[in-house]
């Protein structure tokens, strides 16, 4: 059996009064695709935002390849986002950015000083061609319909070519076509990168349907 990728170990987690976790245990394993499945507001997109530190456990244990996560520098958070990469429920787009610029953003982020404009341009259009939105470089996020909004984010997401995606809320106010292609895409990715995905949903059949 092979070691986990992510492991949380008695997790905590409260905002004042309200305790959003007493004591959570997870672990992930490579290559695979897990989905948390929950009610409104019990914690389910805290779980990602604890992994990658944009929210701080109370306490637990979090750890990514055997290194703890919650004790990290900044500096070594910032590695751990680049090898860890999320698409937000609302896909987070930068309204007054291009489509290109707004699939760069963490190039630019992370790779400012190792890859040129050109390499950028040529990421970008790999990851927005791998969606299905190859040529929209020069689009606005106004544009853009709700379904396209999520593959421009999941492009973004997959442009830093991580090891782990988190998907929060994928499918949440899209038609049925446009959750069948938002499925198709994070199955299809899955295969083509090889990554591990984490996928936050109260959508049943998506659930049924991407889930390891």
């Amino acid at each position: 059996m092979p070691e986990p990728l992510i492991r949380f170990k008695n997790v905590q987690k409260a905002f004042g009064e309200k305790v959003i976790y007493r004591g959570v245990d997870l672990e992930v394993y490579p290559g695979e695709t897990i989905t948390i499945m929950g009610g409104s507001g019990v914690g389910k997109s805290v779980l990602l935002k604890l992994l990658i530190r944009l929210l701080e456990a109370d306490g637990g244990s979090i750890t990514f390849h055997g290194e703890e996560v919650t004790t990290m520098s900044n500096a070594k958070i910032g590695q751990v986002r680049q090898r860890i990469a999320m698409l937000f429920q609302g896909a987070a787009l930068f309204d007054s950015s291009s489509v290109a610029d707004n699939v760069a953003y963490g190039l630019h982020e992370h790779y400012r000083y190792t890859m040129t404009e050109a390499k950028i341009a040529e990421r970008v259009n790999w990851a927005l061609s791998l969606v299905g939105l190859p040529g929209i470089e020069a689009m606005r996020p106004a544009d853009l319909s709700g379904g396209m909004k999520k593959r421009v984010g999941l492009a973004r997401a997959i442009a830093v070519q991580p090891e782990v995606l988190l998907y929060d809320e994928p499918t949440t106010g899209l038609d049925p076509i446009n959750t069948e292609r938002i499925n198709h895409l994070i199955k299809g990715l899955k295969s083509a990168l090889n990554v591990t995905s984490i996928v936050v949903t109260h959508d049943m059949k998506s659930a049924f349907s991407i889930s390891d």
